[in-house]
């Protein structure tokens, strides 16, 4: 296993395809194994309470169709683009045996952290969700909601964990000038190892980052948002928008399309979930394992925040590490015990269905 020396990016090389005609499994076998199961969440992270899940089983081994809810047949078809490589032809070879894992905050009070972080026992890093807003319809919470909460669940991480590098994630949350004074802020409490996605949109992250460098505020930015589609990370990288990538496989239409489009970008790359399961989490780890470079900490310890998983134990980090030796198993019980309601069953039968139908359509 090489370790990860800092060399300049190879020169670009295509896409792998997609699957497309002969290449894709018939429907009905994809269809044949295909159990949704619901999980339900430890707290509400990014508006979601229960996270639903199309497991499928190929001769390669389980894999997982998890597209959010509002993505149509075309996003889609790269998610299950990804299950299929998971499930019927495999992985590339890694280049470690072990991948480091952070441990995720959500928008948490900061006295309800603690017990949190216990869950994941010693990782290397933490990220830690901003600029959280709250559900429609509630008023803020202001142990929860605004800047003040912010820095408050920062300090918090950083007290509880001081040797721990800590990582801020917004969703975008913030315009441009709240986003420039709470790095300001928390430059203060942490230095930060990056701030993921504090604006939406390419030339959003382009204008703070120059911001950034005017006042000298050493924040590094990652792009996750505006990175969901393959062109994106490389309009990212061409705009100098981001000085690092987060990149999730099932979005990216699986690992090995994955590994072009970060090597295509030049930049580092910070492998995270898609609050996959734990099936789906091994697809993370197979990419992170993959990548010639990994200098930071991975978001794939999001297991931890289920109350419940398909894989029993759940796979979560040991000693802050996943396996990349090792692929979870779905338990029988476990899965029984999670399995949605037939109405569920339905819907992502029929959300498979029309991503099957754009990857078949050759789109």
């Amino acid at each position: 296993m090489s370790a990860d020396p800092a060399e300049p990016a190879e020169p670009a090389q295509p896409l792998p395809p997609l699957p497309t005609g002969a290449d894709l499994p018939p429907l009905e076998e994809l269809l044949e194994h295909a159990t949704v199961v619901a999980q339900p969440m430890r707290t509400r992270f990014r508006g979601t309470t229960v996270r639903e899940a199309l497991l499928l089983r190929g001769p390669h081994g389980w894999a997982e169709f998890s597209p959010f809810p509002e993505y149509g047949a075309q996003e889609s078809s790269r998610w299950l683009a990804a299950a299929i490589e998971a499930g019927w032809q495999g992985w590339p070879e890694p280049v470690r045996t072990h991948v480091p894992v952070n441990a995720t905050v959500p928008a948490l009070p900061a006295e309800q952290i603690a017990p949190l972080l216990e869950r994941f026992g010693p990782v290397p890093a933490v990220k830690v969700k901003v600029a959280e807003q709250p559900a429609p319809g509630t008023a803020p919470d202001p142990r929860v909601h605004g800047v003040e909460a912010d820095l408050a669940r920062v300090a918090e991480v950083h007290r509880l964990l001081p040797d721990a590098a800590v990582r801020i994630d917004a969703n975008a949350g913030w315009d441009h000038a709240t986003a420039l004074e709470a790095l300001r802020r928390l430059a203060v409490v942490v230095p930060l190892e990056y701030a993921e996605q504090p604006v939406p949109g390419i030339q959003g992250l382009a204008r703070l980052r120059e911001a950034l460098a005017a006042e000298h505020i050493p924040t590094p930015i990652a792009a996750d948002e505006s990175v969901r589609k393959e062109t994106d990370p490389l309009a990212v990288a061409q705009a100098g928008a981001a000085d690092l990538i987060v990149v999730k496989v099932q979005p990216l239409g699986g690992v090995r399309r994955a590994l072009a489009i970060v090597q295509a970008t030049g930049l580092d790359a910070v492998v995270s979930s898609a609050l996959d399961t734990s099936v789906g989490i091994a697809g993370g780890v197979a990419l992170a394992a993959a990548l010639p470079r990994l200098p930071h900490a991975c978001g794939l310890g999001t297991v931890a925040l289920f109350t419940q998983d398909v894989v029993d134990p759940p796979w979560i980090p040991d000693d802050g590490r996943l396996a990349a030796t090792s692929r979870p198993v779905p338990d029988g019980e476990a899965m029984a015990r999670l399995r949605a309601p037939e109405e569920a069953q339905r819907r992502w039968r029929e959300r498979l269905a029309g991503a099957y139908q754009v990857l078949a359509a050759g789109e």
